[in-house]
């Protein structure tokens, strides 16, 4: 019976051009993910070279004040781009996963961002997990809308009732039939990503991958349930098909204008203007007034004297510094704004399954807000540590050709998060048995 229904189903023109259709678009969105793998290592190769010539044509430029060598001289912090990003790009495509920065002022340099063509950026990219999110629904809505009122309304079904000896069962079979195929695709795709795109097997690919026939099983079981309530094939296309619009751009469009009025942020410009605001104010102020904030910050420091010049180093990277604290309270307020944001996602997140999915997938992949917050912290860190190293340098008047400047490699963050695979899992499980249960309770009803 099984080997007959399959048979049936897979000869179906429309089965046919729908799975081929869905298997050229995995393709192309594998042909994205690479493409946007490569743009990546090209980057982070152009970034490690440009540094090395830069850093060596500005030492032999400007060799005698290490003051202005090192306002001019940028080092470079690479957020490491995991090969699964290939499938879930995220927000790496509107994020820089390079961060250049020379050790002035941070806050009008930790959001500067690649060029890019706003029109491609609001389309965004047609990766994988968007084919999975968005697509695969729509040929599982095909496949399943019409599975008992088809052979109802052309009046086959009273002969399948009497020679089936499970009506329920036979039910079971029509849908496994139709999983199967989806999820044997979904596999095809993620073991040709893995070649292609050289992914290699690990935690995060079997997360990736149990995440997705969970949300291919939800879909599913969204379809079990519309089927079980016995209508017309019509009804069933328009029920399913709004739930589509409603879970995948509806919902999640709601959710995003609630979040940004709940938590507004401040604009990253607005805070860059502050912080450039700050410095160039302290040119007409006291240098005394800006050398003893500077000394309160870094006491380290407090024995280097401000030397009797109209201009000094020590005096100008004060000027810097002053900038960044005194728009450290709006860069407070933007990172806590933006956390709130990442938080309140998450949480609503786990009660709609179409969003939980997308932004684990995002997650994993380490391409979504917690991962960029994650750089920016890294980036003050990285800008803290060049600034404690150049400082006695700069105050101190070293020799520009005493130092090994080839040491300054280009650094790399690594995301450490680890996966909870009970936030990950239970969601889209739980909303899967709620739906097959409600499902298997109305064909108890109506078939028993």
């Amino acid at each position: 019976m099984l080997t007959l229904l399959f048979k049936n189903f897979i000869r179906s023109k429309g089965t046919k051009i729908g799975l081929i259709f869905l298997l050229i678009i995995c393709f192309i969105s594998l042909l994205i993910g690479q493409q946007f793998q490569q743009k990546q290592q090209n980057n982070i190769q152009e970034a490690a070279l440009y540094q090395k010539e830069h850093i060596a044509r500005n030492a032999a430029f400007h060799k005698d004040e290490m003051g202005l060598l090192l306002y001019y001289i940028k080092f470079s912090l690479v957020n490491k781009t995991l090969p699964l990003n290939s499938l879930a790009i995220g927000q790496r495509d509107v994020n820089p996963s390079i961060q250049s920065v020379t050790i002035r002022a941070l806050e009008g340099q930790k959001y500067d961002a690649e060029l890019n063509n706003p029109n491609n950026l609001l389309s965004g990219n047609i990766d994988f997990s968007f084919v999975l999110i968005y697509l695969f629904p729509l040929l599982i809505i095909a496949f399943s809308y019409n599975l008992v009122s088809e052979e109802k309304e052309s009046g086959t079904w009273k002969i399948v009732a009497t020679q089936s000896q499970n009506t329920f069962l036979y039910i079971l079979k029509l849908f496994y039939i139709r999983i199967l195929s989806l999820v044997l695709l979904l596999t095809i795709v993620l073991f040709i990503a893995v070649l292609f795109l050289s992914i290699p097997f690990n935690t995060s690919l079997f997360i990736f991958y149990t995440i997705g026939i969970l949300y291919v099983l939800f879909w599913f079981a969204v379809c079990f349930f519309i089927v079980s309530l016995q209508k017309h094939s019509n009804f069933n296309a328009v029920i399913l098909l709004t739930i589509w619009l409603f879970l995948i751009i509806i919902l999640p469009a709601t959710i995003n204008t609630y979040i940004v009025t709940k938590f507004p942020v401040p604009e990253a410009l607005e805070l860059t203007v502050k912080q450039r605001n700050a410095y160039h104010e302290k040119w007409d102020m006291d240098k005394k007034i800006t050398m003893d904030k500077f000394y309160h910050h870094y006491p380290q420091f407090a024995h280097y004297p401000l030397p009797n010049t109209e201009f000094s180093w020590l005096w100008y990277y004060a000027m810097q510094q002053a900038g960044d604290d005194d728009s450290a309270k709006q860069s407070q307020e933007l990172e806590s704004k933006l956390q709130q944001r990442n938080a309140a996602s998450q949480f609503i997140g786990q009660f709609i399954p179409t969003l939980h999915a997308q932004m684990q997938l995002n997650e994993i992949a380490k391409a979504d807000l917690g991962n960029q917050l994650l750089f920016l912290k890294k980036t003050k860190q990285f800008h803290e540590k060049m600034r404690l190293y150049f400082y006695p340098k700069i105050f101190d008047n070293a020799k520009v050709e005493k130092e090994n400047w080839s040491k300054f490699k280009v650094e790399t963050f690594s995301d450490a998060s680890e996966i909870n695979f009970l936030k990950a899992f239970l969601p889209l499980l739980l909303f899967n048995l709620i739906l097959i249960g409600l499902g298997w309770r109305n064909f108890k009803r109506n078939l028993f």
